[in-house]
């Protein structure tokens, strides 16, 4: 029986091969955020003097830094964890091959989550490097900045999986786009949760994205609260969740 730990660097290293001549592609969804923070938190910054979190007052570009960084790891788990993992599950049919082989459903599995979490991690790593050359990050809880994002990646590529292995076409993928996006948008990532209405601000509090938006902001500004433990608590459970349905998907897709 092939180990826990060989199996993933088997299925790591099958995608870092498959990539190694696109890694333009691959680094490219790093640029979204980086953008989104100079034009909007920089230029909107020069209007907007900041916003109060925890009881401090932080520049715009500080608010929205720790946002961008929180989506930056969303992106890329979401990337893999979807419309990568369907081409090679329905098109490829890699796992098929991966199975007639020692390796097993959640090993499979496992080893698609770590190769997330790598793309993930390089999103999440290069923006933490251009808001430190900013001087966006102040305190030294941004250190824990990158594990925090780390466990962003996992939840979002665990349930992003989960959720491919239900999808019959490309079609479908069209629900991905409209959970991510509003997401996105209004998970107090431009603006503070209080500008919304109450009934609305309980439905965004339990949205993934902004679980991830809050645990980073805390650490970047240094002002922490039990709203960070809420959220590491949170991102374990999801991306828990995910990856016990995927291991039960593939193997219910692939050995039946």
């Amino acid at each position: 029986m092939i180990t826990l730990v060989h199996s993933t660097q088997v299925v790591v290293l099958r995608n870092f091969l498959s990539f190694r001549r696109g890694w333009p592609v691959f680094l490219s969804g790093f640029l979204e955020p980086v953008f989104y923070l100079f034009s909007i938190g920089v230029g909107v910054g020069k209007l907007v003097t900041g916003f109060e979190v925890d009881g401090h007052v932080i520049a715009y570009a500080a608010f929205v830094a720790p946002a961008m960084l929180a989506a930056s790891a969303m992106n890329g788990a979401i990337y893999d964890s979807t419309f990568n993992l369907f081409f090679k599950l329905k098109f490829e049919k890699v796992y098929d091959t991966m199975l007639a082989t020692p390796l097993v459903p959640r090993q499979v599995a496992i080893g698609e989550l770590t190769w997330c979490q790598v793309r993930s991690s390089l999103y999440s790593a290069a923006f933490l490097v251009v808001m430190v050359a900013m001087g966006l990050a102040d305190s030294w809880w941004t250190l824990a900045a990158l594990p925090a994002t780390l466990l962003i990646g996992f939840a979002f590529a665990a349930v992003g999986m989960a959720l491919t292995t239900y999808m019959r076409s490309w079609q479908d993928f069209e629900f991905i786009t409209l959970a991510v996006v509003p997401m996105f948008l209004f998970s107090a990532t431009f603006f503070p949760i209080t500008a919304y209405p109450e009934w609305l601000r309980w439905v965004i509090e339990l949205t993934p994205l902004y679980r991830g938006v809050v645990l980073c902001r805390e650490l970047t500004t240094g002002h922490l609260t039990v709203a960070a433990l809420v959220s590491v608590v949170y991102l374990l459970v999801m991306g828990a969740i995910g990856l016990r349905i995927v291991s039960r998907r593939l193997a219910g897709l692939l050995l039946t």
